[in-house]
């Protein structure tokens, strides 16, 4: 004889798991390691050397037209914390790495440094990535106060500069408030670009016309820190292949 008074609670106990296994599987997929931490191999730190006078970096005008120059007073580096700071009491500018990258992962760890008071809070810079030397072809990955978290730019469509912005199409709210540090990694792999936020990806665009160029980091009005600015170059198949050809 068949014990039907456990039918309910088996029937329950079914019921409840596969919630539980479907949260677990896309809590794994939600929740993403960043480049650096899965393999902190091969990584170039773009502060390491830097000094007060952050030699080997350039503020770059936003929008281009005034000449570039070396006065950077609004950008300063503490060695003992390893954090740069930009006060945002300067001109809208970008500071700019000199040195170009075409395939690479660029990781930076950045917080805004929350205002007293009332009044306008409407907190902007930005992650500069394959930008032009003069910043007429540039692309950003933009910051925000609990906001931002997605690419947009000026850059080639089809030989014609346009405003590219993909807020649209970014998934998920992963930037944190001000005064809480965020990580962004921003992946440039040929024509495709993908933006990773606190543990997940949030743009991914794959019609970058614009394969190589510089990094950077955004002044825009708002006092702003950033650390842990590093980038890993990435190996095409030609840069593999190239390498066979020396070792033989």
């Amino acid at each position: 004889m068949k014990n039907t008074k456990l039918i309910p609670y088996i029937f329950v106990l079914l019921t409840a798991a596969v919630p539980f296994t479907r949260r677990a599987t896309v809590d794994a997929a939600f929740f993403q390691a960043s480049a650096l931490e899965d393999d902190p191999r091969g990584w170039i730190d773009l502060l390491e050397n830097a000094d007060r006078d952050l030699e080997g970096w350039t503020a770059v005008p936003i929008p281009p037209g005034t000449p570039s120059r070396r006065d950077l007073s609004q950008w300063t580096y503490d060695k003992a914390t390893r954090v740069l700071k930009c006060s945002g009491k300067g001109r809208h500018e970008w500071l700019r790495k000199d040195r170009e990258f075409d395939d690479f992962i660029y990781h930076v760890e950045w917080r805004f440094i929350p205002l007293d008071g009332e009044g306008k809070k409407n907190y902007n810079s930005g992650v500069m990535f394959r930008c032009s030397e003069n910043g007429t072809i540039w692309h950003q990955a933009q910051t925000g106060d609990a906001s931002g978290g997605y690419v947009f730019g000026d850059t080639p469509v089809q030989g014609k500069t346009k405003r590219v912005n993909l807020m649209k199409q970014a998934v998920g709210k992963r930037v944190l408030q001000a005064g809480e540090w965020n990580t962004f990694e921003i992946r440039c792999e040929g024509n495709e670009v993908r933006l990773w936020v606190n543990r997940g990806t949030t743009t991914r665009w794959k019609a970058c016309e614009y394969p190589k160029g510089f990094l950077g980091l955004e002044a825009e009005g708002y006092a702003i820190e950033f650390k842990n600015v590093k980038v890993k170059p990435i190996k095409t198949s030609s840069d593999k292949d190239d390498q066979k050809d020396k070792n033989r």
